[in-house]
């Protein structure tokens, strides 16, 4: 289906070079007397990389109407992450290139979508933000406040972000999953 690149909406998937890339973000921009544009932040559905792009506001661009089905995460080996259609029982397993970024905010039952484009699964849509444990990081600092002093801390799936000094080992946190960044404490 065709659409006008002025409405690109986030949350819309569109096909670009070919490929199947969900809006993370867009703006409107006309310079002066210049043509308007649209500035976009795409994801890749494909590869879960983002990029972004500028569509004159002439553009045709195509958009994609993907089938999705709730999944839940069911577990990993090796290179598979496999998870369970809740409404079929169906299982299907994708690969951690196929799932890009998102496998570090994969946890054991977390719901969420997988998006098929022409019968195959090529995506998954998790929550924006997930309440995750940190399992090691550098002790607190005495006297940081709120949040003028980072460190490093890693998550139980893995994977590291920074987060305020005053946080500690076996605490939870909220981590906005689209740019990988702490939150708040999780309560």
């Amino acid at each position: 289906m065709g659409i006008q690149a002025t409405q690109i909406r986030r949350g819309m998937v569109i096909l670009h070079n070919g490929v199947p890339h969900k809006v993370v973000e867009f703006h409107h921009h006309t310079p002066g007397n210049l043509r308007a544009m649209v500035q976009t932040k795409l994801r890749n559905l494909k590869s879960g990389s983002t990029t972004e792009h500028r569509f004159r506001s002439t553009d045709d661009i195509d958009r994609v109407i993907l089938d999705e089905h709730e999944v839940t995460y069911l577990y990993s080996d090796g290179d598979i992450y496999h998870f369970m259609n809740v409404e079929s029982y169906e299982q299907v397993g994708l690969s951690a290139e196929e799932l890009g970024d998102m496998v570090g905010y994969l946890l054991p039952e977390m719901k969420m979508k997988i998006d098929y484009y022409e019968g195959r699964p090529i995506g998954i849509e998790i929550p924006l933000v997930v309440e995750m444990k940190v399992v090691e990081t550098e002790p607190e600092i005495k006297g940081a406040t709120v949040s003028n002093v980072g460190k490093s801390a890693k998550l139980e799936t893995g994977i590291t972000i920074q987060v305020p000094a005053f946080i500690k080992e076996g605490e939870r946190i909220r981590v906005d999953t689209t740019e990988g960044r702490y939150i708040e404490r999780a309560k």
